[in-house]
C-alpha cells in the first residue's frame, strides 16, 4: 500500500456521491453556515449543502482553497449558492462578522463546525503554542459560533406565516436549525501523539449536549464521528506519526490508521458531508445530542 492511493485529488467529488434530500427547509432563503469550507470535510459539506439548494456561507481563512469550493459547486450543478467567507477563526471579530454575514443572507438555520487542524507530539514535547492554535480553532470557536448563531437560529421564529404563489398558507419561521459538529473517533477514545487532538474532540461532545440541552427541541446539536477520511489533513499526518512513532509510512496507514478498523477503506469527503446533511434534515430531527458514529467498527471492536 501506497501514500499515493491517498492523494487528496483521488476520488474526485462529483453530483452522484451527494446525498440530495426532500425538505421543507432546504431551499435557498435557509443559510448554513460551513467552517474550513476551503477543503477536505468543509469544502465537501459545503459543496453537500449547495447540492440541497441552501445558501452557504464557507467560511475559512484560505482564500483560494474557497474559490476552489465555489468552482466545484458550480463543476456539481449544485442548486443553491455558496458565498466565500474569508475567517480567522481565532479572532472574535472575525467570527462575529461570519455569523452577520449568514444572518443576511437569509434564515441562518444551520451551522457545520468542521475547520480542524493537528500537530504530531507527545505530551511533554507538545508546543503550548501548537495546543492553544488548536483548541482556538477546533474547541473556541465552535462555541463561539454557537454563541452567535443560536439567537439567530432561535429568531427564525419570530417571522409571520404568509401565502406562497399558489396560495397556500406557509410558516417559514419556527426556530428550527441545528449546529453539527466535527468530530472523530479521537473523541471517543485515545491514541498516541495527539494529546490536544484528542482534548478538543472530547470537549465538542460536552459542547455539543449543551447546545441540545439549551435547544428546547426545535434547535438541536450533534456531532459527527469518523475515522480517517481521504483530506489534506489526514495525508499531512502520515509522515509525522511516521516519524514520531519511528515506523514506516506504509506502517502507519496499514497498522495506525486502519488495522482496528473492520472496514479497511478511508471514508471520502463526501461521505462525511452525506452525515451533515441528514443530520441537518428533518430525517434527523431526533438525533439531538448525540453522535453519528461512522468508523468501520474502529472504536467498537477489537482483536
Amino acid at each position: 500500500m501506497s501514500t499515493d492511493e491517498f492523494d487528496i485529488d483521488k476520488p474526485e467529488l462529483t453530483a452522484a456521491d451527494l446525498l440530495v434530500l426532500d425538505d421543507e427547509h432546504f431551499a435557498p432563503e435557509t443559510v448554513a453556515v460551513v467552517t474550513g469550507a476551503a477543503s477536505g470535510i468543509g469544502r465537501a459539506t459545503a459543496v453537500a449543502l449547495a447540492a440541497n439548494d441552501l445558501t452557504v456561507v464557507g467560511a475559512d481563512i484560505d482564500e483560494d482553497g474557497l474559490d476552489g469550493t465555489v468552482d466545484l459547486a458550480d463543476d456539481v450543478d449544485a442548486a443553491g449558492t455558496i458565498h466565500p467567507v474569508p475567517t480567522d477563526l481565532t479572532d472574535e471579530d472575525a467570527v462575529e462578522a461570519m455569523v452577520d454575514a449568514a444572518a443576511e443572507a437569509g434564515d441562518l438555520r444551520y451551522v457545520a463546525n468542521v475547520a480542524g487542524m493537528q500537530h504530531i507530539a507527545a505530551i511533554p514535547d507538545f508546543p503550548m503554542a501548537k495546543y492553544d492554535l488548536l483548541l482556538d480553532i477546533m474547541l473556541r470557536a465552535p462555541f463561539l459560533t454557537a454563541k452567535l448563531a443560536m439567537p439567530h437560529i432561535r429568531a427564525t421564529g419570530d417571522s409571520e406565516a404568509s401565502d406562497d404563489a399558489s396560495g397556500n398558507r406557509t410558516q417559514s419561521g419556527d426556530g428550527v436549525g441545528a449546529i453539527g459538529n466535527m468530530s472523530s473517533v479521537h473523541g471517543h477514545y485515545a491514541t498516541q501523539d495527539k494529546p490536544a487532538y484528542i482534548t478538543a474532540k472530547h470537549g465538542l461532545t460536552g459542547l455539543t449536549r449543551a447546545i441540545a440541552a439549551e435547544g428546547e427541541g426545535t434547535l438541536r446539536g450533534f456531532s459527527v464521528s469518523v475515522g480517517y477520511v481521504l483530506t489534506p489533513l489526514m495525508v499531512n499526518q502520515i509522515e509525522d506519526t511516521a516519524e514520531e512513532r519511528g515506523i514506516s509510512e506504509q506502517e502507519v496507514v496499514e497498522d495506525v490508521m486502519l488495522g482496528q478498523a473492520r472496514t479497511k477503506e478511508m471514508m471520502t469527503p463526501a461521505e462525511v458531508a452525506n452525515l451533515f446533511v441528514f443530520g441537518f434534515s428533518s430525517h434527523g430531527k431526533h438525533l439531538n445530542g448525540g453522535d453519528m458514529l461512522h468508523d468501520g467498527g474502529y472504536t467498537t471492536t477489537y482483536e
